[in-house]
């Protein structure tokens, strides 16, 4: 059982940043690749970034890639997640989740945060 709690979600203006902090319970932070998920309103939740367990991949969705960076502590059972250039349409909720292998379909996680939210103004 992994429980994940997401924090340093906040309002920032456009062209701003924010880091995302997902700290996760359990001894068996490493083995779980941890990816980030957002849903904005009316919309379906969607991929953002995923890293594996050791951190030595990472993949992100084409409309955030070269802006977010998904990083993780595995010391601190802490998944990040950097957020630069921020625009009016990351704005949502963001979800820190874990899955037993690295990919970034949705439903190879088995464990979700309650969420944090993101919103940027223009």
């Amino acid at each position: 059982q992994v429980q994940l709690e997401e924090s340093g979600g906040g309002l920032v203006q456009a062209g701003g940043s924010l880091r995302l902090s997902c700290a996760a319970s359990g001894r068996t932070f490493s083995s779980y690749a941890m990816g980030w998920f957002r849903q904005a309103p009316g919309k379906e939740r969607e991929f953002v970034a995923v890293i594996s367990g050791r951190g030595s991949s990472a993949y992100y969705s084409d409309p955030v890639k070269g802006r977010f960076t998904i990083s993780r502590d595995n010391a601190k059972n802490t998944v990040y997640l950097q957020m630069n250039s921020l625009k009016p349409e990351d704005t949502a909720v963001y979800y820190c989740a874990a899955a037993p292998k690295y990919g970034y379909y949705s439903s190879l996680f088995d464990y979700w945060g309650q969420g944090t939210q993101v919103t940027v103004s223009s």
